[in-house]
């Protein structure tokens, strides 16, 4: 018997060259195992959303982080084979440093080391990795710390079980303390919602508390103030990150502040003062505060002619650190002029695109009002026999001068029946108009879902300011990953900032939202991953064109991957032919509204008075649906045009689709690069209805125009054009390819594989070796179903 090769691939791994040759390297240069992180991951992998399922494409690693101290990054190695050059990894090493934040990027085979400094721009190669010391010094000419300072700056953060600070956050928190050790008076980080604002501050304030920094210079803790516009903002992380502190924190009473603590959380109301009562705040020396934290900055204590403003000039000898998630815009500029640029941005979309934050689904939804708008007829009165005045209401008119019930009803339908076919116990928030038709939608909702009711009286909830403790205890709920109801909670604009709803999984815009920075916020709702929820993705449904708008706001820096738009009946059913499927903005001949300036019947939307219409019918007649393809752009195209652009630019022509689609091997990786172009064979052949065909031709339909084969005529034409594959082997052989054909017929080609010889009926041919050695063997059958594969497309 012939004894068997024996091959000897001397070929050595990235993981080989790290270890024989990089990490000696790098201990020759003085760096230790503290300060080195290896094969470290440092995003979760930007999520993928394919019709209405989601994936994570992998996530970005580094091969090597060099740290100065426990908390300071200072340079990233790339490792590649020994057969390859160093020159092959230093793209992909300074694409991770400008991620990072780093300013020395290196790419190493082993052999070679080529360094990238970004400080000078140069590119060089070098025999030996630089010392620690050596890179902190030609870092710290460039962006210098003082000596004295350098102790405190590069001490570690907070260790917190569990939680580990993420590279966004390190490079937050180690601009904002080197910043306030430089004697910086005021600054700024921008981090979108959903990253973590609070976690930077506690590490920041932690920091400087336990090295006993001060304003002052003198041996004691900081007097630190945390101060936000609402009690949720104060309370939770008073409890929760900052229970550390124990006694040395207090949130503020109603009768003013205590000077025997250190960290102090307040709302500005509980220390703002009115023409009724002298601000709380004025019982403390103006100089009582080293540090003031401000949560949500953007929402007015910086505008110049908010009565909040005060209490920051008040404390002016503090230094003042406001977080906010929304870049400057003209409603927020106040922000920018009183806290200056900030100190590090981190956004929406690269939030996304680390896969830190959730991407969502836009359905646009347009119903008949809203689309042409809603004329009274002569003389007609409202429910309370009030004459309406005459002329043609629009959206923004709607709930706020107008209050049309048919529309309520329409929309409502429409959202019951979204839920009813994809989660009716996701956790959804509703933003109406106003406190009443928060309550006039929730009595809606409630009652086409009473058969839920009936076991779960608080299903949908309405959560404004006038519910009191009530609404803090459905809000509780709802914001707690583990607390199933309240499924659905309306409100006006309790909830659009400043509360963290993990699972949330869809928002529902139901009010005109013209300001950017509200827009981020309430968006902002969503965007917290939870994968062990289930909970990858969210929807945005927006019945008034709020999103469609913000998100064609070049501003905007975190568009859709999927918008949907479609047309609704009086009863809120879609209307078939009406689904629609699009890939960018709204153009202007799209589903745009022109709004008048002026309400009908004179005066302003800013008054009071409201006309109330409860007959009549609303259908919808638009609803669209919006994708973002893998590059980031918007377009209005079909997804079917979609798919056959990224099938065309990956193959020109159908004979190069083939070429590397006769293997299995690069078959599945071309499913899966289309999959990470957000183009999916299931949803393909939904959209199509093409069930029966093979992937191969669904993609040359798509794509080329060519009429598609079935499955069954591929297989026959298998079997009518190859009849050597199969005469070649037994009888008993025959049958059982012939019936893995069938498999291949009824269930698509993922059936072809050798296991398969173990599923009905081909298992009752024999068992697995009597059946494979039919065909001579293992290896003999593998070839044999490796072959078919191949012959399918060829025959």
């Amino acid at each position: 018997m012939r004894e068997p090769d024996i091959r000897i691939i001397d070929e050595e791994s990235e993981a080989d060259t790290c270890r024989k040759e990089v990490t000696p390297k790098l201990y020759a240069s003085g760096w230790t195992d503290e300060q080195i992180l290896e094969q470290r991951t440092f995003t979760d992998g930007k999520i993928i959303v394919i019709g209405r399922k989601a994936r994570r494409k992998k996530a970005k690693r580094a091969d090597y982080i060099l740290r100065y101290s426990q908390n300071f990054p200072i340079a990233i190695v790339e490792a590649k084979r020994s057969f390859k050059t160093a020159a092959d990894g230093i793209q992909q090493a300074k694409d991770y440093a400008q991620i990072l934040c780093l300013k020395f990027a290196y790419s190493t085979n082993g052999k070679e080391i080529l360094e990238f400094d970004f400080i000078t721009g140069i590119e060089r190669q070098i025999d030996t990795f630089p010392t620690p010391d050596e890179l902190w010094n030609r870092l710290n000419a460039a962006e210098p710390i003082k000596p004295e300072l350098k102790d405190v700056f590069l001490k570690p953060f907070y260790a917190m079980p569990g939680k580990e600070v993420r590279y966004y956050q390190t490079i937050a928190i180690n601009r904002v303390i080197k910043a306030i050790l430089e004697g910086k008076m005021r600054a700024l980080l921008t981090l979108a919602t959903g990253t973590g604002k609070t976690t930077v501050a506690f590490q920041i304030i932690y920091k400087l508390w336990m090295n006993r920094w001060n304003t002052k210079g003198e041996y004691r803790r900081p007097k630190v103030l945390f101060l936000a516009d609402r009690s949720v903002l104060v309370t939770d992380p008073h409890a929760k990150d900052f229970a550390v502190f124990g006694d040395a924190r207090c949130l503020v009473p109603e009768e003013g502040l205590p000077t025997s603590r250190e960290i102090y959380f307040s709302t500005y109301q509980s220390l703002a003062e009115d023409s009724s009562r002298v601000g709380a705040f004025r019982n403390l020396p103006r100089d009582f505060f080293d540090l003031i934290v401000v949560d949500e900055c953007h929402r007015g204590s910086a505008t110049d002619d908010s009565n909040w403003r005060i209490i920051l000039e008040y404390f002016n000898h503090a230094v003042q650190l406001g977080l906010t998630a929304t870049p400057l815009r003209d409603d927020n500029k106040d922000t920018y002029a009183y806290f200056g640029n900030p100190l590090y941005t981190y956004s929406l979309k690269q939030g996304i695109e680390d896969g830190f934050l959730a991407p969502y689904i836009v359905h646009r939804v347009v119903t008949d009002a809203d689309a042409t708008g809603w004329r009274p007829q002569h003389g007609q009165r409202d429910a309370k026999g009030a004459l309406i005045p005459d002329g043609v209401y629009s959206t923004p008119d709607f709930e706020s001068s107008l209050s049309l019930l048919p529309r309520t009803k329409a929309v409502a339908r429409h959202l019951f029946n979204f839920m009813m076919k994809n989660g009716r116990y996701d956790k959804t928030i509703v933003f109406c108009v106003d406190q009443e038709h928060a309550d006039q939608f929730r009595r809606e909702i409630n009652n086409l879902n009473a058969d839920i009711i009936k076991q779960y009286p608080d299903y949908v909830v309405r959560i404004v300011s006038e519910e009191g403790d009530v609404g803090k205890g459905h809000l509780s709920k709802f914001m707690d990953i583990d607390e199933p109801i309240p499924v659905v909670v309306t409100t006006s604009k309790l909830l659009s900032t400043g509360v963290d709803i993990p699972t949330c999984k869809n928002i529902v815009i139901f009010r005109m939202v013209n300001s950017m920075t509200e827009f981020k916020q309430i968006v902002g709702r969503g965007t917290r991953v939870r994968p062990d929820k289930d909970k990858l993705f969210f929807t945005i449904l927006d019945y008034t064109g709020s999103a469609t708008r913000n998100f064609a706001d070049s501003d905007f820096d975190g568009e859709p991957p999927l918008l949907t738009e479609e047309e609704i009946d009086n009863n809120g059913d879609t209307i078939p032919g009406t689904y629609e499927e699009v890939t960018e903005p709204q153009k202007d001949d799209d589903i745009i509204i022109d709004f008048p300036t002026d309400p009908p019947g004179g005066g302003n939307r800013g008054e009071k008075k409201k006309y109330y219409v409860t007959d009549g019918e609303v259908s919808i007649v638009a609803e669209s649906v919006q994708i973002l393809d893998y590059s980031g752009k918007l377009r209005t195209v079909q997804f079917t045009q979609y798919a056959k652009e990224q099938v065309t630019t990956l193959f020109p022509n159908v004979q190069d689709l083939l070429n590397h689609w006769k293997s299995a091997a690069e078959r599945e990786h071309i499913i899966e690069q289309l999959e990470e172009l957000g183009v999916s064979i299931e949803q393909l052949s939904d959209i199509t209805k093409l069930k029966d065909v093979d992937p191969f031709d669904l993609l040359c339909f798509i794509a080329y125009d060519l009429k598609p084969l079935t499955r069954r005529q591929r297989a026959e034409r298998l079997k009518k054009n190859k009849p050597d594959f199969f005469t070649q082997y037994s009888e008993k052989a025959q049958t059982i390819l012939k019936m893995i054909l069938e498999k291949y017929v009824d269930y698509g080609p993922n059936q072809i594989k050798p296991d398969i010889i173990s599923v009905e009926p081909i298992a009752n041919e024999g068992n697995p070796v009597e059946i494979v050695n039919e065909f001579g063997g293992i290896e003999a059958f593998k070839k044999a179903i490796d072959e078919i594969q191949t012959l399918l497309y060829v025959a």
